[in-house]
């Protein structure tokens, strides 16, 4: 499996507009994040979880000229305003886009982008096709690959995280119930969200997220979803302990299957 870490920011990723703190005008290419979302290579298969409105110069910037499948974990912008880029796989694959999410979130995105499912369509707007999903007590199939929906807490939101294979995906993360704790506990490769240092009405902050690393016991873990507040990439990274490290985007991440 290759994971290609597309973009490791928060909402407003970094630099933040009319922001002159050290991160913010940082020239560490680690410090520069886009929205935070990921492509996932694997059984010669290519999902992209979360399609923020960074996503059109993500697939350029990765090379990406086919692509499966979306996996979107909540209806959030910055995970799903970026749906629109999807028209050049649409016209080269010649075919719908896949997107699966909760049933929730794929009404938001009816609503947010009507003139995809307008009865009379607009020449050259996006071609997707829905696909609502829970999470579950085991993996189901997207795309012909076995992929796990989890349960995750935004806050009071319910949203989802993914397992695939040996790896697991968790952002916007604030609380993970017991079946999703069981269901990641032991996999070997975690990248989940760490949004700052201080408290959080909806997200961990790093002490929580290094605890609930601690905690599932994987091989190695990355952070994502972080704040121009967490600090500068190298000083940050400095502290962490072994096994974890922060994501930045564009790594690139082989992991070997199982």
């Amino acid at each position: 499996m290759k994971v290609t870490i597309l973009g490791t920011g928060t909402s407003q990723g970094i630099p933040v507009i009319g922001c002159d703190c050290a991160v913010c005008r940082s020239d560490d290419p680690r410090d520069q994040r886009l929205r935070t979302s990921v492509l996932i290579e694997w059984q010669g298969k290519r999902l992209c979880i979360d399609v923020g409105p960074d996503f059109r110069q993500q697939m350029l910037r990765a090379g990406v000229a086919r692509l499966d499948g979306i996996l979107l974990t909540h209806e959030h912008n910055d995970h799903i305003i970026g749906l629109d880029d999807v028209r050049p796989f649409n016209f080269k694959q010649k075919r719908d886009m896949p997107v699966y999410g909760l049933p929730r979130v794929l009404h938001e995105v009816k609503k947010r982008f009507a003139y995809i499912f307008a009865a009379q369509k607009y020449p050259g707007a996006p071609s997707v096709r829905l696909h609502p999903i829970e999470p579950t007590a085991a993996p189901i199939e997207v795309e012909e690959l076995p992929v796990w929906p989890l349960e995750v807490w935004h806050g009071r939101l319910r949203i989802l995280g993914y397992r695939l294979g040996d790896f697991a995906y968790l952002t916007d993360v604030k609380a993970l119930p017991g079946a999703t704790k069981a269901a990641v506990y032991g996999c070997k490769y975690l990248i989940i969200s760490a949004l700052h240092r201080d408290p959080h009405h909806s997200h961990l902050n790093l002490q929580e997220a290094l605890a609930l690393i601690e905690a599932l016991q994987p091989q190695r873990a990355w952070l994502i979803h972080m704040s121009h507040r967490m600090g500068l990439h190298r000083a940050v990274e400095a502290e962490l302990p072994e096994g974890v490290a922060l994501a930045y985007d564009g790594l690139s991440l082989d992991l070997p299957d199982s």
